[in-house]
């Protein structure tokens, strides 16, 4: 049997800060364990390093040992079992270099090279030292003879530190990965509370704290810190206006919001954030142990990161209601002069929403219904008729039914209105409001089969922005009253739209429509007896 008593002689090579064995029975701070595998064949040299090794502890996190018999099921264990960290290896087991053949297959075949691996042996000529250490990419080399318990301590202890600044680095490397990932990704986000939950999200991803969770708040009026967003233990405050004034972490998120700093006091550590909007927010994370400096500087590095996303946010809401708002002048200008057609474009726009929602839903079209589409579709909508900004008033306002010219007349607002819209549209890069309102107003009173106006277009030709709007604006026309004509009941409607599918309607919009009537209460449905 191996000899591991104690020799306290061995302790000058121990530091002055290293760990000591916890008393027995005494729990460590930190439930999160080392994880060491035994491989050896002899059930001996199992049962006295369980013995040395049962009460060790570093950094308050004690050893959970894990025990193998042969290189075969050591391999096994490694790769089944995560986050090894140390393997204490024998070399002569099932065969006299089964342990140098799993030390290979450990870096080779699993890819590990941050688990620390030390050979043990009680036959050095077999597996000369210098060769072994030239050859394999192992950690250590000991005799079992000269491991003394306090040697094996020494040695456990070495490899423990070695592993962590591993995955120290390993954890950063990763890390700043997925600022820059996570940077990017979060640019992409529109609303505040979706953009939360990525920043949420990314820190979760770096500190990897799982289901402790981590909680997002902002500085609110009269003091008051308000949740933006919460995740892991802290999600049911996702809901809450405003952190609880006995909340655990309130002190720490107070202290963070007057200092205008950061707070890093484990449990609490508090990510501070002022952004160049005159925003501050904080973000809370309570991992279960405390946070090593490089991780404080990752979390730091992030946050300016996550400063400069907030405010390119801020600016791009600022943007996107400009744009709306314009949107909304321009649907007002050309309703202004009609006062007749009331609250049609906000019913358009509310169909032409759902509708295109439902379409997606059913998996129609999916090349031309982009997420950017269903976005915007809706607002764009109401730009359809802009065009008529041009048509004289004494046809636009006139009763009942318009000549042969005057028809001609009106149908020139298709062609003014995309006109008008392109312009507006190619000041802006890339797609806005404006090229979907473009389409729209240009390719409404399109028909299906070809025979619609201005540019006869036909099927697929027809953007299907423009094909949506076709069905919703003759769908609520013919609901409501018009200077030349009186509201249709709605089963005459109905009829009517699903007798055109196929002609003048596209027939995947008019299905489409028919099941929101079916399924769904909408308001522009009128209801039984009204």
């Amino acid at each position: 049997m191996t000899d591991l008593t104690a020799d306290a002689d061995d302790n000058w090579l121990l530091d002055e800060d290293e760990p000591v064995a916890a008393p027995t029975g005494q729990a460590a701070p930190d439930q999160r364990l080392w994880r060491v595998l035994i491989v050896d064949d002899d059930v001996d040299v199992h049962a006295v390093t369980r013995l040395a090794l049962r009460n060790v502890s570093f950094k308050g996190r004690e050893l959970e040992l894990f025990s193998a018999y042969s290189g075969r099921e050591a391999y096994e264990i490694l790769r089944t079992t995560p986050d090894i960290a140390l393997v204490l290896l024998d070399v002569v087991m099932e065969t006299d270099d089964a342990g140098l053949i799993l030390a290979r297959r450990i870096r080779e075949e699993l890819g590990n090279a941050i688990v620390r691996v030390v050979l043990r042996t009680g036959q050095p000529g077999q597996a000369p030292e210098q060769r072994v250490i030239i050859e394999y990419d192992i950690n250590d080399y000991k005799a079992k003879t000269e491991l003394t318990t306090q040697k094996l301590f020494t040695t456990v202890i070495s490899a423990l530190r070695a592993y962590e600044s591993l995955m120290m680095l390993e954890r950063s490397r990763i890390g700043l990965g997925k600022i820059l990932a996570g940077a990017t990704n979060l640019y992409q986000i529109q609303s505040l509370r979706e953009f939360a939950s990525g920043v949420l999200n990314q820190v979760s991803a770096i500190l990897d704290v799982g289901a402790d969770g981590v909680l997002c708040l902002m500085q609110g009026g009269a003091g008051q810190p308000q949740v933006v967003a919460a995740t892991g233990s802290y999600a049911a405050l996702a809901d809450s206006e405003a952190l609880p004034p006995g909340h655990a972490l309130r002190a720490a998120i107070d202290k963070a919001f007057a200092e205008k700093r950061s707070q890093f006091e484990h449990p609490a550590n508090v990510l501070f954030i002022h952004t160049e909007s005159k925003r501050e927010l904080a973000i809370s994370v309570t991992p279960p142990w405390p946070l090593a400096p490089i991780q404080r500087d990752l979390l730091e590095v992030f946050c300016e990161r996550i400063a400069a996303a907030f405010d390119n946010l801020y600016m791009f809401g600022q943007l996107r209601k400009a744009q709306e708002a314009t949107v909304v002048a321009l649907a007002d200008l050309a309703e202004f002069r009609d006062s007749a057609t009331g609250g049609h474009v906000q019913r358009v726009r509310e169909l032409t929403d759902a509708i295109a929602r439902r379409l997606h839903e059913r998996g129609v079209y999916t090349d031309e219904l982009t997420q950017q589409l269903l976005d915007m579709i809706g607002l764009a909508s109401i730009l359809h008729d802009v065009g008529k900004v041009a048509t004289p008033d004494a046809i636009l306002l006139k009763p009942g039914r318009h000549t042969d010219e005057e028809r001609v007349q009106m149908q020139l607002h298709a062609g003014v209105g995309r006109s008008i819209l392109e312009r507006a549209a190619n000041m802006v890069d890339g797609v806005s409001y404006l090229t979907y309102g473009a389409q729209i107003a240009g390719g409404h009173h399109e028909h299906f089969d070809g025979a619609g106006y201005p540019n006869g277009l036909k099927g697929r030709e027809i953007p299907i922005a423009a094909r949506i709007v076709a069905v919703v604006d003759v769908f609520d026309a013919l609901l409501h009253e018009r200077p030349y004509k009186e509201p249709w009941p709605f089963p005459q409607v109905r009829d009517y739209i699903a007798q055109r599918s196929g002609s003048q309607f596209d027939p995947e919009v008019v299905a489409a429509l028919m099941d929101l009537i079916d399924h769904v209460p909408l308001l522009w449905q009128p209801q039984p007896g009204a």
